[in-house]
């Protein structure tokens, strides 16, 4: 079991009202704070997570799981930054209540704090689909460095896991168990690996490159409930097959943390809605990163967490930022293989691509032109040319 030295509540006593309140400890909570500190070095700022650990790096969690990279290694903002910056910061305190009309939260130990800006960067939960046996022992999803935690105590003398899910997390995820010995068998709804990030041809390529590492892929399948045989777990698709593992990894996506801030009417289906000042329809409540919704699109990636963060927080100290939209970069790097999608990278009919492929090599790069403009780009096998690409799409 690994200790957790990190468990810290830096509280601010001289502050009865405070000045800045920001619901989340994630990457779109620190850029705002910082944002706020870079125009007001006085006022109060108070941030509630609801986990034990200070910021993190949670797109680095396969390398911990994999054995690679320790807790310690994670931590981005140690309890220093949080004294040096004079922000109070509650852990395990997640914000339970919200009252627009008196200004003030409440939170689960039952305090209560009134503020003046208050912003929700609440983040994202691991989505976990209505199937049978979902909530089995053996069955788990990442999200958190404790899900990282309880898959590493469970795989001691465990050889194979079922992933549900041919997503950026789900591949990584498999392999830092294959550091393990376990052999990773990944069922996928759609019939081609990360079908947001890049197009069939491509996908095909880093299929055949993937099973050259040892893994082995069910794609096109539903899942029908999950069950526990003689041996251990079962996965079973609709078409009756069944594909067997001694645990299940439910890699199938995320969903914003919107239960609070639905109460108060500032959401959708999909997060909470925001201007291009990341302003909410309540006054002086914002919202940036996982949980937001601006412009009618949700991003859901780090660089845009953290671009949404530092406006709202500019913008919280009386600043006028404006947000514009972030460039779709995802990367995916496991075990020599790297790969890169930036921009729009689907075909449309508006759209020429121009297309270089080498499947002996591993190589595969496209490139979405619209209106002789570079909108999108794939790069598998090779990213040499990636900063480049990103200016010119950008």
């Amino acid at each position: 079991m690994i200790t957790n030295k990190f468990i810290m509540t830096i509280k601010n006593p001289m502050a009865d009202s405070i000045d800045y309140i920001i619901i989340g400890s994630g990457a779109a909570g620190i850029a705002a704070a910082q944002a706020i500190r870079n125009i007001d070095s006085s006022g109060s700022i108070n941030i509630f997570g609801d986990e034990e650990y200070p910021f993190y790096a949670r797109i680095r969690l396969p390398h911990f799981l994999a054995g690679e990279v320790p807790l310690e290694k994670l931590i981005l903002k140690n309890e220093a930054w949080y004294k040096d910056q004079n922000i109070s910061l509650y852990l395990s305190e997640p914000v339970i209540d919200v009252d627009p009309a008196e200004k003030a939260v409440v939170t689960k130990s039952g305090k209560t704090f009134d503020y003046k800006k208050l912003l929700f960067a609440t983040g994202s939960h691991s989505f976990v689909p209505p199937f049978e046996g979902s909530d089995s022992t053996g069955v788990f999803t990442l999200r958190n460095i404790n899900d990282a935690v309880k898959i590493m105590e469970y795989i001691k003398g465990k050889k194979q896991v079922v992933i549900i899910g041919g997503g950026l997390l789900g591949l990584e995820a498999g392999k830092a168990l294959m550091c393990h010995g376990m052999k990773v068998c990944v069922v996928e709804y759609f019939d081609r690996l990360l079908p947001r990030q890049i197009d069939t041809q491509g996908a095909g390529v880093l299929k055949c490159m993937m099973e050259r590492l040892g893994y082995c892929f069910h794609l096109g399948e539903r899942i029908s409930k999950i069950v526990r045989g003689d041996g251990g777990l079962k996965v079973i698709v609709q078409s009756g097959e069944s594909v067997d593992g001694d645990m299940v990894l439910i890699s199938a996506g995320v969903r914003p943390n919107i239960a609070l801030p639905k109460k108060l009417g500032i959401t959708d289906d999909k997060g909470i809605l925001v201007n291009d000042y990341m302003q909410t329809s309540e006054a002086d409540i914002f919202a940036a990163g996982d949980v937001a919704v601006h412009n009618g699109k949700y991003y859901g990636i780090w660089p845009a967490a953290k671009e949404q963060g530092k406006v709202a927080g500019a913008n919280m100290a009386g600043a006028k930022a404006r947000y514009e939209g972030t460039t779709m970069i995802t990367a995916l790097k496991v075990a020599g293989i790297d790969l890169v999608s930036i921009g729009d990278v689907q075909e449309a009919e508006q759209n020429r691509c121009i297309v270089n492929i080498d499947s002996d090599k591993g190589l595969y790069k496209k490139y979405v032109v619209k209106d002789d403009t570079l909108i999108g780009c794939i790069l598998l096998g090779e990213t040499t040319d990636q900063r480049r690409m990103e200016r010119a799409i950008k």
